[in-house]
């Protein structure tokens, strides 16, 4: 089922584009889109890990270094069946933590500096068993699909946006071009959220569930939502907002515009959820 998503996902962006390349340069441009959109899906696919870490600016850790953590997923990722996922630290004091990858055989797990200074072990635990289950389920293709082309179209749309302003955009040489070629690039962002916010809500659910079984319990997990959601309101994280999906709680909830398109169901319903779990 995650994979036909990731087609369709893949199939909505590439319209965006090519819609953008047409509003922009008319034919030609629509074809040149397309061939960016092409060189996406292919980039998303195969390396969709390495664009998150490389946005997220995590970094890897040996298992010399962290010795518990590496215990600590090797052990859940045994219960989940899984492979061991390659492990990275973000250099950020918010707790959060996310996973990457199109597959569970080129997966990687990140967590934050303050997520392993705030979390106990269970809570710790609980958290990495939700990044598994997202692993599991492969939801991690999709999400990591959205990050890289969500992060193309803003990039693209601010490029348009600036040449549409100074008078560089004209579609088909008519003079409409340059205004429709900018209202197109500040739709276009936007589009691009509301697709990630239809993937991403309902996957949470599935992940948290999911993890709390791998768990063995739903507390840890519970309160470590809790303790995150607390934390993200008082300690920033300078992510790209292309990639907030990811992380298990939404990194930019500190800022109250980014709520409005909060890629995450509310912290509140989540562990609701997770304390009606029966095991």
């Amino acid at each position: 089922m995650n994979n036909i998503k990731a087609i369709l996902l893949m199939g909505i962006l590439s319209v965006i584009l090519i819609t953008i390349g047409q509003a922009v340069g008319g034919t030609q441009g629509a074809t040149l889109f397309l061939l960016i959109s092409l060189g996406i899906n292919f980039i998303s696919y195969f390396y969709s890990d390495k664009m998150a870490i490389k946005m997220t600016r995590s970094q890897p850790v040996s298992e010399q270094e962290a010795p518990e953590l590496y215990e600590m997923i090797r052990n859940l990722a045994r219960r989940a069946q899984l492979p061991m996922p390659k492990v990275y630290i973000t250099p950020s004091q918010q707790p959060n933590a996310f996973a990457t990858g199109r597959n569970p055989e080129h997966a990687a797990v990140a967590v934050t500096e303050g997520l392993l200074h705030l979390c106990d072990r269970g809570e710790l635990e609980g958290v990495l068993a939700h990044e598994l289950a997202h692993i599991a389920n492969r939801d991690i293709l999709v999400s990591s699909i959205a990050a890289a082309f969500a992060g193309a179209i803003t990039w693209i749309a601010n490029i348009i946006q600036w040449g549409a302003i100074f008078g560089g955009m004209r579609g088909d040489n008519e003079e409409g071009g340059g205004l429709g070629a900018l209202v197109l690039a500040i739709l276009a962002p936007i589009a691009a959220t509301i697709v990630q916010l239809a993937i991403s809500r309902s996957r949470e659910y599935g992940a948290d569930e999911l993890g709390a079984r791998i768990a063995g319990k739903s507390d840890g997990l519970a309160n470590a939502l809790l303790k995150l959601e607390r934390a993200a309101h008082q300690i920033p994280m300078q992510v790209n907002p292309a990639a907030s999906h990811m992380f298990i709680t939404n990194p930019l909830s500190a800022r109250s515009f980014a709520r409005v398109f909060s890629t995450h169901p509310t912290t509140e319903e989540r562990v609701q959820r997770l304390r009606q779990i029966r095991f």
